[in-house]
């Protein structure tokens, strides 16, 4: 645990580095920013940033979980901004090609927000059902229009290219963020902010206690590099797996297909031998032939969402030179088994490199410690909470480290609006991947359909703290009348 700026470097020489002196300002250890509460402006050291929005509600990070909260935030009254790094909304299901929606498992886990999306898609012309499994089988750039569509349906201000740089506080409150637009510098003040960042980013800024990778080594979750191929032959591919190797791990036939193996699983996969005979004759090494994961795109025939390479642990999604290593060692894996899949792999041979993802894929990085904190325990006993926020009963996938037995059918656990929230900071609520819990718990809850369901309940709660006068680290979930609510306790 600690602060942000833990890293060996004086405040002055990290603010050159995010490029803020180059905009004028310095921000020096001994003088933290202050907000001006009745101007136009922000005070950080000796200079004055302009104030973009004063709003109600502040959304950091435009994926599955901070659309959620925008959307939900500003349908319920909220004025509501939504700051996103890149140029769409959706995070890693359509900038890092994380795709489809895993299941949750666990029965009528959908909320409100969740069975919209679905409905949404359909309305777009992607059926999200296969007929067999409950996964949801999207389109990324179709995605990215539903959620452009639904935040301006309810008035939510996005904000693109625009990253957060620190935060300025008073007392136990959030007062501002500051953000690096393509115009430089900024400051917006909120009521209340909503840390979607995935890596608890807004959390940490603000002195927000926290933890980052498994409690026994250090290691995150090892990340992954995403990529499309089009150009294959999605029936000689069918063919080949299901039909010659009879390999029945994947239920639902074209256009709805899969292929996987997984070499350090317990599971046995036919495609595993092909990717052996890889390393065999030098084409592929272990790490790239460890884990090939590919699945069909609806709505762009031929093509194939590949969840692989698995980038080695070695590199780490906490440690900034690190993990752009891994980002060029990680491109490097890319177009290896892209290569030999080409060479190698029935329905692959006019295949080619379509897209890479331009983020990577994390699994895990920052976890805040807040006012509950979750753990492997409240997966296997199914955990009840009076303020619970959704449920789901994904299996812990915390890859490189344990991969668990799966709930009996019908099970679940809850995940509570007080893993949302922290002692520390009044007006700050966390959402997705990065909440209050341990490094196996996080490796079940961090499913996007689940973070969706999470971001909607931190959009009610925001918005109801605000139209009733109470800090959203002192709301009740439970006191919200169940009308009101995304879910109710099953407990």
């Amino acid at each position: 645990m600690g602060r942000n700026f833990s890293i060996p470097i004086s405040r002055r020489d990290f603010v050159k580095l995010t490029g803020i002196a180059a905009a004028g300002l310095v921000m020096d250890s001994g003088n933290l920013p202050k907000a001006d509460a009745k101007t136009s402006e922000v005070t950080v050291g000796e200079k004055k940033l302009p104030l973009l929005y004063e709003t109600d509600v502040c959304v950091v990070g435009g994926g599955p979980s901070g659309t959620a909260a925008a959307v939900s935030a500003a349908r319920r009254g909220a004025k509501t901004v939504l700051v996103e790094r890149g140029v769409a909304l959706g995070g890693l299901a359509v900038l890092g090609c994380v795709y489809p929606f895993m299941d949750t498992h666990a029965p009528n886990s959908d909320t409100p927000y969740v069975a919209e999306v679905k409905e949404r898609l359909r309305k777009h012309g992607i059926e999200p059902y296969d007929g067999v499994t409950q996964q949801t089988w999207h389109n990324p750039e179709t995605l990215a229009l539903i959620y452009d569509e639904m935040c301006a349906e309810a008035g939510v201000d996005i904000l693109y290219q625009t990253v957060l740089v620190d935060t300025v506080k008073d007392g136990g409150k959030i007062t501002a963020a500051i953000i690096q637009t393509i115009a430089g510098l900024y400051a917006i003040k909120a009521k209340t902010f909503i840390d979607a960042t995935g890596d608890a980013f807004l959390a940490r800024s603000a002195g927000v206690p926290y933890e980052r990778g498994y409690e026994k080594t250090g290691n995150n979750q090892p990340l992954s590099f995403r990529f499309e191929m089009g150009g294959i032959d999605i029936e000689r591919l069918y063919r080949y797996v299901a039909v010659e190797l009879k390999e029945d791990w994947c239920k639902s036939k074209p256009p709805y297909f899969e292929i996987a193996e997984a070499m350090h699983r317990k599971q046995r996969y036919k495609l595993e031998e092909l990717m052996a005979q890889g390393v065999a004759s030098g084409e592929l090494t272990q790490e790239e032939a460890e884990y090939m994961q590919g699945y069909t795109i609806i709505g762009k025939n031929g093509v194939m969402s590949m969840n692989c390479p698995e980038i080695p642990v070695r590199f780490s999604a906490t440690d900034p030179v690190s993990y752009s290593k891994g980002v060029t060692f990680g491109r490097r894996m890319m177009h290896n088994i892209a290569s030999y899949l080409i060479r190698h792999l029935p329905g692959f041979e006019h295949a080619f490199i379509s897209r890479e993802a331009a983020m990577l894929g994390a699994r895990e990085s920052w976890r805040i410690k807040g006012k509950h904190y979750l753990e492997e325990e409240d997966y296997h006993n199914q955990s009840r909470f009076s303020d619970a926020v959704c449920r789901t009963a994904w299996f812990i996938d915390a890859h490189g480290e344990k991969v668990s037995e799966k709930l009996p059918k019908g099970g679940f656990y809850e995940i509570p609006y007080r893993s949302l929230i922290t002692n520390e900071i009044k007006n700050l609520i966390v959402a997705g991947r990065s909440i209050s819990a341990s490094f196996i718990l996080q490796a079940s809850m961090r499913i996007q359909p689940t973070c969706m369901s999470i971001g909607e309940a931190a959009g009610i709660a925001a918005a109801w703290g605000i139209s009733h006068g109470i800090e959203v680290n002192a709301l009740h979930w439970e006191n919200i009348p169940a009308d009101k609510r995304s879910y109710v306790s099953a407990g």
